[in-house]
C-alpha cells in the first residue's frame, strides 16, 4: 500500500540578502506591498525587513508595467497586502533572480506523514509531495518520518534496503517516491 507523505511551509521562509545598513545575511517578509503609479505605469515592490536592525528593502516584483497589462484581481490583492501573494512571489524564480535573493527555509517547514502506524509493515511505498518549493534532502525526511538517524538511513541506502529514482542525498524540491525493506 502507498503511504503519503507532505512537506509543508509553516511560515514565510527567510529571504538571504545582504543587509547595507549592519551587514546582516536575512530579511523576513513583512507581508506589505508598494505600489507607486507613474500615470499609467506601475512599480511593484515587496517589503523586507532586516533580521538584524530592523532596516526596510524592497523587492522588485513589476517595473514600470502598464495599469492595463495587470489584471484586475493581481492589483486587488496586491492593494489588500495579501500574504498568500507574498508567498507566491517569493517562491517565482523570476522575481528570486531579479532581485538576486534565496530562500532560507531553516525551521519554516514540516512534514506531515499521517501517523506512524505504517512504520510496522515489511515493505512500505511512501509518495513525498511538496506543497511549496522547498528544497529538503531526501534522507532528512525519510530519517524525520521513520524515526531514524541520517547515518541509519544511509546504511539502509548502501545496503539496498532503501531504494527511490531520485538521489537521496542532494538537495531536492519536486515530488518523489521510495521504497523501504526493513
Amino acid at each position: 500500500m502507498l503511504e503519503n507523505w507532505v512537506v509543508m511551509p509553516t511560515c514565510l521562509p527567510l529571504v538571504r540578502r545582504r543587509c547595507h545598513a549592519c551587514g546582516a545575511g536575512h530579511f523576513r517578509a513583512s507581508g506589505k506591498f508598494r505600489v507607486n503609479a507613474h500615470h499609467k505605469l506601475l512599480d511593484v515592490w515587496l517589503l523586507v525587513l532586516c533580521t538584524g536592525c530592523g532596516d526596510t528593502a524592497k523587492l522588485t516584483v513589476l517595473e514600470r508595467a502598464n495599469v492595463r497589462s495587470v489584471r484586475a484581481d493581481l492589483l486587488d490583492r496586491l492593494h489588500a497586502n495579501d500574504l498568500g501573494l507574498t508567498a507566491e512571489l517569493l517562491q517565482d524564480p523570476v522575481v528570486r533572480r531579479r532581485n538576486r535573493i534565496a530562500l532560507d527555509w531553516d525551521g519554516a517547514w514540516r512534514l506531515d506523514t499521517g501517523g506512524s502506524d505504517h512504520l510496522d509493515q515489511e515493505v512500505i511505498d511512501i509518495a513525498v509531495r511538496f506543497a511549496a518549493r522547498i528544497p529538503v534532502r531526501p534522507v532528512r525526511l525519510i530519517a524525520e518520518g521513520c524515526g531514524l538517524s541520517r547515518a541509519e538511513v544511509e546504511g539502509l541506502v548502501t545496503e539496498g534496503k532503501l531504494v527511490s529514482t531520485v538521489r537521496l542525498n542532494a538537495r531536492l524540491s519536486d515530488d518523489f517516491t521510495f521504497t523501504l525493506k526493513r
